[in-house]
């Protein structure tokens, strides 16, 4: 009886086996998953929940900084998020795996921070006040996966990064460059958030290191086109928020295997969109709204989600959708949005309906 009570108090502690940060947590748009089974810790604050971290502090036979909680349920996480700290503690134990340092008014990283610590995995810098990241900081900490600087006071990516990192977060800084070294040896990394920064170009050597980049985020930056030069391995390329002149031919025909493309909010013209942009039989969903679209933009019969809301479209062609005739050339679309245009239902083609067959959901 004594064990099952046990139990049943640490699954209370964990939670679910797999969950996410809540709502009102960002970690750069992108939801963090937790994995319980592999002992991965809550990434929220414990202050304010129902803990009592002094008897924790009292009862644990773990040294913990002074500016920290360390939860003996977690004995290989370091909380000193939300403490308004200046600097990070002088040093860390030498078990520590999970460091939780955002929310603070942190303007600088001693080198030496990690000295101690060599099974570093995850370091969350959210909210802080970093303009930079020492080279040597994090070069000898090779099991490092999760490196979150997301809202600081970033000018570039930090380099010296280890090897092994599968996400990047540096979402909402001051980004203006990247530089041909600060990501070439991650060939690993599988997430990249740029969003919110002040890039305006891309070299050819900036990201010849991502050889699993999955998904890239650009959206809110300063593109005036399609940036080039992108990781041929991407499947997920947000660039929404950026002010597009035009979208050519070849502007994703490196992409092999893109499924998720986001342009909205990009100031595009129907006429400035190439009538092949899209012709990708890779995409899956296609997002076009909120910009200055008169017509409907040729996709690929392959694609299932299209966003086209909010745009100026008063003509609807069938010929976007589909291309010949017979019982195999009908579009794959499952959603349409269409709202916000200046369309109305019955002014859509009669044989709408044969070419969209397998339409699931269309807002118009």
């Amino acid at each position: 009886m004594w064990s099952w009570l046990c139990l049943s108090f640490l699954l209370s502690l964990l939670g679910p086996v797999w969950s996410t940060t809540s709502e009102d947590m960002d970690y750069g748009g992108v939801p963090l998953w937790i994995n319980r089974f592999l002992g991965e810790p809550s990434v929220m604050s414990l202050q304010g929940r129902s803990l009592d971290l002094s008897w924790f502090r009292a009862n644990s036979p773990q040294p913990c900084p002074a500016q920290c909680e360390c939860p003996i349920q977690w004995p290989t996480a370091l909380y000193c998020d939300h403490h308004e700290l200046l600097k990070a503690p002088d040093t860390l134990p030498d078990r520590t795996q999970y460091v939780f340092l955002q929310g603070n008014n942190i303007s600088s990283l001693p080198s030496s921070l990690f000295s101690n610590v060599t099974g570093l995995r995850w370091l969350i810098l959210d909210h802080n006040l970093l303009k930079s990241l020492d080279q040597d900081l994090l070069q000898n900490q090779t099991e490092l996966w999760y490196l979150f600087a997301n809202h600081n006071r970033l000018k570039s990516v930090p380099g010296g990064l280890p090897g092994g990192l599968r996400q990047l977060r540096l979402a909402h800084n001051r980004i203006s460059s990247i530089g041909a070294s600060a990501l070439s040896s991650l060939h690993r990394l599988s997430v990249l958030l740029l969003q919110g920064n002040r890039l305006k170009t891309v070299s050819e050597k900036d990201f010849s290191g991502l050889l699993s980049l999955n998904l890239l985020d650009l959206s809110g930056n300063l593109f005036k086109s399609v940036p080039k030069h992108l990781p041929p391995s991407v499947q997920q390329l947000y660039l929404s928020n950026n002010s597009l002149s035009s979208v050519d031919q070849d502007s994703f025909s490196s992409y092999p295997d893109l499924k998720y493309l986001r342009l909205g909010h990009c100031s595009l013209h129907s006429p400035n969109l190439h009538p092949h942009s899209f012709n990708l039989s890779s995409l899956i969903e296609l997002d076009l709204s909120y910009n200055h679209l008169r017509s409907t933009p040729t996709v690929p019969s392959s694609l299932q989600y299209l966003y086209l809301e909010a745009n100026h479209i008063q003509e609807f062609n069938l010929t976007s959708f589909c291309r010949g005739e017979g019982p195999t050339s009908y579009s794959r679309l499952r959603i349409l949005r269409l709202e916000g245009n200046k369309i109305s239902p019955h002014e859509l083609p009669p044989d709408w309906v044969y070419c969209l067959r397998v339409l699931q959901r269309l807002f118009i």
